[in-house]
């Protein structure tokens, strides 16, 4: 283990600074090396000793990880906002960040975080994108309704997502510019592809093998539907590494930050660090989800008696994250009589 190196990289778009240190701390190499995966293949040619190495979670961190993995004896990564914390200083450079990644992993420091498996990240990533989609896509409709209201148009607004309706609409519309009309039309081409795009994205995930088991178990649960399972196998990851529900409701943003002292303890308002697209999701879901699951009802109507309606839905969400992560780690179907 004496001539094992530890080599801390700091990732950037186009550079990659790295420090190479033995496990006594002194530097072995420091340099730069461009981010390209030729530039990384004779980068690695050179290590002649075997390496474990550490990055900071960025954008960038995904490919590059997947191109090092297999070259190096271990690579974790490290949490970006733990990282400030523990290596915060005044002279701040990229060679002098890549040796503190260098010193915190050798010393079994390194604020680790969880890497998902490339297969993983790339569903998650068109997850993403089809959510984009949708969001884009309701945008375009809110906009056709901004127009025909900003030239008092009348329409019908349960009516107006219809083709048919829209059509005729355009066409029999009166007193209404022609800008405003050739805008209509723009628009509505516009949520058509982009709710075609995020439908073929969602078909195509739905049927994928390596989704489609845990995704039928997860809706299992009376109140989580297709998306709300989808959003949860591909943002979550391995169940298990959360070894309890409080964890999990952390993660996903649904309370506040824990401060205690002198012996007090009290919640902030919900932190800002959490997975945004889990909570975006669970939300929702738990907004509907009392509409079918008779033990959320309940358990909404007791937070509903309490007078504050957020609450009461924020109860429902994480009543749902304690579902879903046990359903999960169990591998068992939803039984209402023995949950």
């Amino acid at each position: 283990m004496s001539s094992m190196h530890y080599v801390g990289m700091d990732v950037h778009k186009k550079t990659i600074s790295y420090c190479v240190k033995t496990p006594g701390g002194r530097v072995r190499e420091e340099g730069t090396v461009a981010s390209t995966r030729a530039a990384l293949d004779a980068w690695v040619a050179e290590r002649k000793q075997p390496w474990v190495g550490a990055m900071e979670a960025t954008l960038f961190t995904g490919w590059i990880y997947d191109h090092l993995e297999p070259h190096a004896r271990e690579l974790k990564v490290a949490h970006p906002a733990m990282l400030k914390c523990i290596a915060a200083s005044k002279r701040k450079s990229d060679r002098i960040d890549a040796g503190k990644i260098a010193d915190l992993l050798r010393c079994d420091l390194l604020p680790e975080c969880y890497m998902m498996p490339g297969q993983a990240r790339e569903l998650r990533r068109v997850l993403r994108f089809r959510n984009l989609l949708l969001s884009q896509a309701v945008r375009m409709h809110n906009k056709s309704a901004g127009l025909l209201m900003e030239v008092g148009a009348p329409y019908s607004k349960r009516k107006l997502k219809g083709k048919r309706y829209f059509q005729a609409l355009t066409e029999s519309v009166e007193d209404v510019p022609k800008s405003v009309v050739e805008m209509l039309r723009m628009s509505r081409a516009a949520y058509d592809l982009f709710q075609q795009g995020q439908k073929t994205l969602v078909r195509a995930l739905r049927t994928h093998k390596a989704l489609r088991e845990r995704v039928e178990l997860l809706m299992t649960i009376p109140g989580v539907g297709e998306i709300t399972a989808l959003t949860w196998a591909l943002e979550i990851g391995d169940p298990h590494r959360f070894a309890s529900r409080r964890r999990a409701v952390s993660y996903c943003g649904l309370c506040g930050a824990q401060v205690e002292s002198a012996g007090k303890t009290k919640r902030t308002p919900l932190s800002k660090q959490r997975n945004k697209h889990l909570q975006t999701k669970l939300i929702e879901a738990a907004k509907l989800a009392p509409h079918w699951n008779a033990r959320l009802a309940v358990i909404h109507e007791r937070e509903l008696e309490r007078g504050n309606r957020n609450r009461a839905t924020l109860e429902v969400a994480r009543r749902l994250v304690g579902l879903m992560l046990a359903i999960d780690k169990s591998g068992e179907p939803y039984d209402a009589e023995r949950s």
